[in-house]
């Protein structure tokens, strides 16, 4: 097709002009909305994880029992607001009671942990725990666990905001579903592909980390309890939390503490503790994870621990759920744009290469 008369080959088309123009201020918009509504993305993530979780209930009162939408939407985020969110809240509040003088105070910690290197260098001349490597260590971990604290505050501020936002999801359900098929830019079998997929891991992040790890902290918690840990209920939920570690997992928390109990407290309470932390809490770990990641999405252990760090400095506490499920859906579109644009389509001439002479 020819040029339109006035114009050369060196010269920029004016619907090209207007297209990049448009593309610069709707990006230079975006970045502005993005950079003042950013406090909301916790709570943004939160109301899509739980607008999935609430897909099937919502449409079994909505189609089967015939209620309202309005009314199914207000009882389902009451009951996840009952089931899921205020317990986390509790747990959460509990540790940052615990944990904060600690982490303000890092004398606290040294003082132990000087205890524990006198009886190792006196009884078995072992002396990794140092002063020097302690305080290497107390560099990487506090501010790491302060920014935890920090990010947690923020996301327990961003409820109400998530709920606002879970609540128009769920009650216009039909829209945001309409909309997501006719501006999705992707074919029909990708973008199912997307949903389903998503779904799953949303099932599998949002519902099965945190059973196996309130599992595990309760597990945990009763063995502190009955070996006698003074902050049973503290370490049961660290536990529970170091539950979503892969590899180390619990580990974390009951091997350090079991040398605690061993050397400051009583030696066979120590034993009790690793004892119990080996066996049961490993048992209970594996039965766990084993019943619940089989009807749930494998999750990769590198895109967790990735996601964990990644969710944590970006969320705080909650972060452990929603890192490695956006560290996991980065992927998923990664993998449907290679489908989309990255393959060459024997159907589309454009895509067609040469054949080499």
């Amino acid at each position: 097709m020819g040029l339109k008369p006035g114009f050369s080959k060196t010269q920029i088309h004016p619907n090209t002009i207007r297209q990049i123009f448009f593309l610069a201020l709707l990006i230079f918009i975006g970045l502005i909305i993005v950079k003042e509504l950013y406090f909301m993305v916790g709570a943004f993530f939160g109301a899509i994880t739980l607008y999935v979780i609430l897909m099937y209930p919502l449409k079994y009162l909505v189609i089967i029992k015939g209620w309202k939408a309005p009314l199914a939407a207000i009882v389902l985020m009451l009951l996840s607001l009952v089931i899921m969110v205020l317990p986390l809240i509790y747990m959460t509040t509990v540790a940052v009671e615990k944990v904060t003088p600690i982490i303000e105070n890092p004398a606290i910690i040294n003082d132990v942990v000087n205890q524990v290197h006198q009886y190792l260098f006196t009884n078995f001349q072992i002396d990794i725990l140092k002063s020097d490597n302690v305080q290497k260590i107390s560099n990487q971990i506090l501010p790491f666990a302060q920014k935890t604290l920090g990010g947690t505050f923020s996301a327990l501020g961003n409820i109400f905001l998530m709920y606002l936002v879970l609540y128009f999801l769920v009650v216009e359900t039909k829209k945001v579903q309409k909309w997501l098929r006719q501006n999705v830019p992707f074919k029909t079998a990708n973008v199912k592909k997307i949903i389903n997929e998503i779904t799953s891991l949303v099932y599998s992040n949002a519902l099965g980390i945190p059973i196996v790890a309130f599992i595990q902290g309760i597990a945990g918690m009763l063995g502190y309890w009955i070996f006698g840990v003074e902050e049973f209920m503290l370490m049961g939920i660290l536990t529970a939390i170091s539950s979503v570690i892969p590899l180390i997992g619990t580990l974390a928390i009951y091997l350090p503490l079991a040398i605690y109990q061993f050397v400051v407290v009583s030696p066979w309470q120590g034993i009790g503790v690793a004892l119990w932390g080996f066996i049961v809490i490993g048992a209970v770990d594996n039965i766990a994870r084993f019943m619940v990641q089989k009807k749930l999405a494998d999750v990769h252990p590198l895109i967790t621990l990735l996601g964990v760090i990644m969710g944590i400095n970006l969320f705080g506490f909650i972060g452990v759920i929603f890192g490695p499920l956006m560290l996991s859906v980065f992927f998923i579109l990664a993998r449907i744009y290679v489908d989309e644009f990255g393959k060459v389509d024997a159907n589309r001439p454009d895509q067609i290469q040469p054949m080499d002479e």
